[in-house]
């Protein structure tokens, strides 16, 4: 069984992931190191070489070669794009989890974009970027965790419930 987190970015799907795999006795992916692994650069730095197309395809790519188990997996923020992959990366016992947060929180943790590697397209806001994406957060996941005032050890033990661990 896989557990895939998802979420805007700072929604703590990397923080959750370990302390969750940590308790679960489960191994942990950070999808976004896996693509700068691959790539040879950090995510920000991707996307200004080599476009947000480019990105994609190989955020794309990198979710389907994933094979994966007993894993806690964090895919970037823009995974949601690729809802077969996060799907077939969570297998038929795992579980696709949606870390929802309000604008605000979202907002308040987002301090720089510019080093976070964070998929706006031009003209875009984070605010256009948030209600693009929490429809699609809603619709590919499984189980939705509210975040909003609740500490690490919170959500994480709500997910050990849910994932019977």
């Amino acid at each position: 069984m896989n557990v895939v987190l998802m979420g805007m970015p700072a929604s703590g799907k990397s923080t959750v992931g370990r302390e969750l795999a940590r308790l679960a006795s489960m191994n942990f992916v950070d999808v976004d190191h896996k693509i700068e692994e691959r790539a040879g650069k950090p995510l920000q730095k991707i996307i200004d070489d080599e476009g947000l197309s480019e990105f994609a395809r190989i955020e794309e790519d990198t979710l389907n070669n994933l094979i994966l188990t007993n894993t806690v997996v964090a895919p970037g923020g823009s995974g949601i794009y690729y809802p077969d992959a996060l799907k077939k990366i969570a297998g038929d016992k795992g579980y696709v989890i949606y870390l929802r947060y309000s604008l605000d929180t979202i907002l308040g943790r987002l301090n720089n974009l510019s080093d976070r590697g964070v998929t706006l397209k031009p003209g875009q806001t984070l605010e256009d970027l948030y209600y693009e994406r929490c429809p699609l957060y809603e619709a590919g996941c499984d189980i939705i965790i509210d975040g909003d005032n609740k500490s690490l050890l919170e959500i994480t033990r709500e997910i050990l419930k849910i994932i019977g661990r």
